[in-house]
């Protein structure tokens, strides 16, 4: 077992920041974000994206939302170390006072998070962990994407876990969020099968000249 410390990692904010203080430009577009994040930039864009996902949506959303969390996780799934980005995505950029603005809010958050989240069990977060986990986020994007009502809480709020697991290199972060995973699956397959179930009994008992 590999039993080296695990330098401190900067946090987010901190690599928001410097990335706000050094770009030459007013505005960032997702490849300097990406260049500047450099081995975190998968749990900092898997964070954005799935962090959106548990705010208050309208209806159907998903469908539209769930696209770059589907694109992220198919990447790090497949082990790219650099994300590739349509040029529809590319060609978008946001300013630096929106970043600040949304630094400030996330600061009181982030000092939280920090109390509990640090580099541990390296390997579950190192080239092989992230393909796995990104494997996983696939799987959990997908059923995001789909338009079924409540069905994108569960899986949204255990893919920020992942992110945040990535990160900050903790391990035991990973481990949390494959327990969410099964907990996800087991629900959301639970809520759906009574659903079907439901809906069978009542075609059976309402519409009986269906089935002779």
């Amino acid at each position: 077992m590999d039993n080296s410390p695990v330098d401190q990692p900067l946090n987010l904010s901190q690599l928001l920041t410097d990335l706000v203080d050094s770009h030459p430009d007013d505005r960032i577009g997702p490849d300097a974000f990406a260049a500047h994040m450099r081995d975190r930039v998968w749990g900092g864009l898997l964070l954005v994206f799935a962090a959106f996902n548990l705010l208050p949506l309208p209806p159907g959303t998903t469908t539209v939302s769930g696209v770059p969390l589907i694109l992220i996780s198919a990447q790090m799934a497949a082990g790219r170390a650099v994300p590739w980005f349509p040029d529809s995505l590319r060609r978008r950029s946001v300013h630096k006072d929106a970043i600040r603005a949304t630094l400030g809010k996330f600061l009181k958050w982030e000092r939280w998070i920090e109390k509990l989240l640090r580099p541990r069990l390296p390997r579950l977060t190192a080239r092989r962990g992230t393909r796995i986990i990104g494997l996983i986020c696939l799987v959990l994007s997908v059923i995001l994407w789909l338009p079924i009502p409540f069905g994108n809480h569960l899986p949204a709020a255990t893919m920020s876990l992942f992110a945040l697991a990535l990160l900050y290199r903790d391990g035991l972060a990973a481990i949390a969020g494959y327990a969410a995973t099964l907990v996800s699956l087991v629900v959301i397959a639970t809520v759906y099968s009574a659903a079907a179930l439901a809906l069978w009994y009542l075609v059976r008992e309402y519409l009986p000249g269906l089935f002779g």
